[in-house]
């Protein structure tokens, strides 16, 4: 055992020197870069990108992939994503690595139409992974939730942003994630002004017909809070399921409650929240309207005087209770918002706003590419966050030998999470190659 005493000693002994050209940073990105190769994403970028004349516009896909490998690296910022070029870090990754001033000038040329041609490559890659095995399968039902959140920026020079309904200067962008996965179906960056229902139309839209390419043939229910109740998303929703939150201080709503006789409220056996809840249902425009009433508990635990209401209009015909209990869980949709906001969008690099919205896009692919390692390369475990994911399975250190001509990457040695890696790694091997 090291004396106490000599230990800082020992340290101080110790000399430092960045010198080895065989050493990765973060060798566990083979993991999800194997699975961007069995489905084609550099091969997609490549076909779907096209910037023209514009400043980097040769080769997108190199610039992608090394956008995308330093996003899962951690990298909340163009500069952070020259980690990738430390040691032999680039053997792991399947493609050549550019240098930040190259991803900044390539992000900078993007337009709103370009942008949209990324989103047509997430749109793909999502079929084609659902396909490969991380999407429904054969799932009788795909829940969707919808939601908008505000992407915090610093400084006053970035295009579009502004004070939002939190106070704090930002983006607004839409998102839409599945429950069972968590990965992103659909994203778009708009502009810190823009209200909650802004573009929501064209949106959802978007988003049905992009699950139909996917091949999904069960029921679809999309839940959404209540910046989306309008009628126009009603309209454009009653082809699937859908479950909204209904805002409570309408007077037309008001008086549809004033009208459930008494008799016809039910309590909520085991309510989450301490105190009582009752639900019962009416109709509101021809709609089934779905109440839920909440007296809560003081702190001498006693009922409060008047109730809280929370509604909701759906077009499901299950119980009241399995409804009402199933749109709570759209709070899973933070979760989304959680791992995006603590990745890859805890900063937007650029003062362009079609820039920010490229790097959004591929931080959606990025987060989708850590869901499905992790669906199809361990299944049966639930996804963990990204962060969590990163710390078990990417950032490991790991040194590239070559011996007899084959390489082998040296990893630590009773490293906790190793099995985990190892079975991830064959059977993502395992998958045809798509595209």
């Amino acid at each position: 055992m090291v004396n106490e005493i000599e230990a800082p000693r020992r340290l101080d002994s110790i000399d430092a020197r960045f010198d080895e050209e065989g050493l990765i940073a973060d060798a566990g990105l083979l993991l999800p870069l194997t699975l961007a190769g069995r489905l084609g994403l550099a091969d997609l970028v490549a076909e779907k990108v096209d910037l023209g004349g514009r400043p980097a516009a040769a080769r997108p896909e190199r610039k992608a992939m090394s956008l995308i490998s330093g996003m899962l690296a951690g990298a909340d910022s163009i500069e952070h994503c020259d980690l990738l070029r430390a040691g032999s870090t680039e053997a792991v990754l399947g493609h050549r690595v550019m240098a930040p001033s190259t991803l900044g000038t390539f992000l900078r040329s993007f337009s709103f139409g370009h942008v949209r041609q990324l989103e047509s490559v997430a749109a793909e890659l999502l079929r084609r992974a659902w396909s490969a095995g991380a999407g429904p399968g054969k799932a009788k039902r795909l829940v969707i939730d919808l939601d908008s959140f505000v992407g915090q920026v610093h400084g006053y020079q970035k295009q579009g942003a502004s004070y939002g309904y939190t106070g704090e200067r930002g983006y607004h962008p839409l998102l839409a994630s599945t429950e069972a996965g968590g990965e992103v179906v659909g994203i778009r960056l708009r502009k810190g002004s823009a209200n909650t229902q802004r573009g929501i139309a064209r949106f959802l839209d978007e988003l049905i017909a992009r699950i139909r390419r996917t091949g999904f043939t069960g029921e679809r229910l999309i839940r959404a809070d209540s910046g989306f109740w309008r009628t126009e998303s009603f309209e454009r929703l009653e082809r699937i399921l859908y479950s909204i939150t209904v805002q409570a201080g309408n007077a037309a709503i008001a008086a549809a409650i004033s009208k459930i006789p008494e008799d016809a409220w039910s309590r909520l056996e085991h309510y989450p929240e301490p105190g009582l809840a009752e639900i019962a249902e009416t109709t509101y425009g021809g709609r089934r309207l779905v109440v839920r009433r909440v007296r809560e508990l003081s702190e001498q635990m006693e009922l409060l005087p008047g109730w809280r209401y929370h509604l909701l209009i759906t077009n499901r015909s299950e119980a009241i209770g399995i409804v009402e209990a199933d749109h709570r869980r759209h709070a899973v949709v933070e979760l989304t918002i959680r791992d995006l906001k603590a990745g890859p969008l805890a900063h937007f690099p650029s003062g362009d706003f079609s820039a920010n919205s490229a790097w959004t896009q591929l931080a959606a692919i990025t987060h989708n590419l850590a869901r499905w390692s992790q669906i199809i390369g361990l299944p049966g475990a639930s996804p963990r966050m990204l962060e969590t994911f990163q710390r078990r399975l990417l950032r490991i250190p790991g040194r590239l030998v070559c011996s007899a001509r084959k390489l082998t990457l040296r990893l630590p040695a009773r490293w906790p999470w190793q099995r985990a890696f190892i079975e991830a790694l064959e059977r993502i091997r395992a998958l045809p190659a798509l595209g």
